[in-house]
């Protein structure tokens, strides 16, 4: 008898009336025999099973911070940065960590398994980085969060920058950051590149640096990154977040740029909620997106993941972790509203940012971890518009979140009907995309997760989802 089945899946790739098999926290069996029993049985009714959102750039010591010491007024990355820096002093390990726990209960809530924070190394007494150390160990049973030591005041431009990202990696954090643009000179942010790529080969370690996070066109650290990651062997192993100067870069340079960036086999990503609000802020009109080039970099085979980023911080006043919200808003501003396109859009937080964090054993494959979302939604692009509930969040074969099926009654002309928003496609398109949705969380160990978080777990309703 196995552990859990889920019946009448849909899957990203458009087979349906598929059955998943799970035992010992693996998938064991996917396809469409029938025939097996289980202790639980999930019938998800010829609805999306995706495996779980991954969120590829976030920062949780300062999530949930909005309004402290006040809100920023210009909304500009600078603005936000100063704000973060009068902040850091008054924050304590304790309130850090119940954040970012409650940040975790939002995630799991809408199907995000998988979180890339960096945490900010330019505290003399690393408190963020404890912290969250401390959140890594305590929510590893149901997402895997791996941080980035950030130098968020410059690893050249701040006294303590070489000296507390050091510390940090030597505490267990996983992955070497950086803020090259924010250095004092573009020779200086040329260095920060060089040193700290120096260090992960030396240490064997991943990297992800804040790069090109600017409207300036003529930023150039991304080039300089790739350039080291080719010269340091690093090559799969690097991540350039943000790139918003792509967006104001001239075609030729472009065309010279991701060729590189293929070579060294980079991954990029993108954080629309947050590169659309913060980017243009110096333009009257027209006044510039500030999206870096998704579309151009898949279509030259680079790998391209997206990040939520910031939720209710200095840098951004909204937000409930939801990664679909977070492509939904990419495939607009990167104008990739073909059907294709909205799923490779869907490809960016599932299968693309899991390749971007190196995560083993993530997909929908016998082997793979029996980590399943069930989604209120026919397919990828369904789920991309509905942003609909996420009826079971499965990790490693148990139930950690549910959400009731929504069917939602009106009355026009007199009558009462229920009404779906559903429309089957006569002959849906057959494509590999994974996907996911939202939901309240209901887990099906209250207590252990609460022992393992401190806390009750909660999650934002919204009204309007399905």
């Amino acid at each position: 008898m196995l552990d859990l089945i889920v019946r009448n899946a849909v899957l990203p790739d458009g087979r349906d009336a598929i059955t998943i098999g799970c035992e010992n926290g693996r998938i064991v069996s996917l396809g469409r025999e029938a025939g097996a029993e289980a202790r639980r049985v999930i019938d998800a009714g010829g609805c999306l099973v995706s495996p779980p959102f991954v969120d590829a750039h976030f920062h949780m010591d300062s999530t949930l911070t909005y309004g402290r010491p006040r809100v920023n007024r210009s909304g500009t990355l600078l603005e936000g940065i100063e704000l973060w820096g009068e902040l850091k002093p008054s924050l304590t390990h304790e309130e850090i960590r119940e954040r970012a726990l409650e940040l975790c209960r939002w995630a799991v809530a809408r199907g995000t398994l998988a979180i890339r924070s960096h945490v900010d190394v330019c505290d003399p007494s690393l408190r963020a980085v404890k912290a969250l150390l401390e959140v890594r160990e305590l929510i590893k049973a149901e997402i895997d969060l791996q941080l980035v030591a950030f130098p968020q005041d410059g690893f050249l431009r701040s006294p303590v920058g070489e000296t507390g990202l050091t510390k940090a990696l030597d505490l267990g954090v996983d992955v070497v950051g950086g803020i090259p643009h924010f250095e004092r000179t573009m020779a200086d942010g040329a260095a920060s590149v060089e040193r700290l790529c120096r260090i992960a080969a030396d240490r064997g370690l991943l990297v992800d640096m804040h790069c090109d996070e600017t409207d300036d066109p003529h930023s150039r650290n991304v080039e300089v990154l790739a350039r080291e990651t080719i010269r340091h062997g690093l090559q799969g192993r690097v991540v350039g977040s943000h790139l918003t100067a792509m967006h104001s870069m001239d075609n030729y340079y472009v065309s010279k740029l991701i060729p590189l960036m293929h070579e060294a086999a980079m991954t990029a990503v993108a954080n629309p909620l947050i590169n659309i609000t913060l980017q243009g802020r110096h333009d009257t009109y027209p006044k510039r997106r500030g999206m870096t080039r998704i579309k151009e970099l898949l279509a030259d085979g680079v790998n391209v993941a997206c990040g939520h980023d910031c939720v209710m911080d200095p840098w951004y006043p909204l937000g409930s972790h939801d990664m679909l919200d977070v492509a939904h808003m990419g495939l607009h501003v990167g104008h990739m509203t073909g059907d294709a396109e909205m799923r490779a859009m869907f490809d960016c937080v599932t299968i693309n940012a899991a390749r971007a964090l190196h995560l083993d054993g993530y997909g929908l494959q016998p082997g793979c971890w029996a980590d399943v979302v069930v989604l209120q939604a026919d397919s990828p692009v369904d789920a991309l518009r509905l942003r609909p509930a996420r009826l079971a969040v499965i990790r490693r074969g148990r139930v950690i979140a549910e959400t009731s099926r929504a069917v939602p009654t009106v009355q026009l002309a007199g009558k009462t009907t229920q009404i779906t928003f559903h429309i089957k496609q006569s002959s849906p398109p057959s494509r590999s995309a994974p996907g996911a949705g939202t939901a309240a969380t209901a887990p099906e160990d209250p207590e252990g997760w609460k022992r393992r978080t401190r806390g009750a777990v909660s999650a934002p309703e919204r009204s309007e989802e399905q």
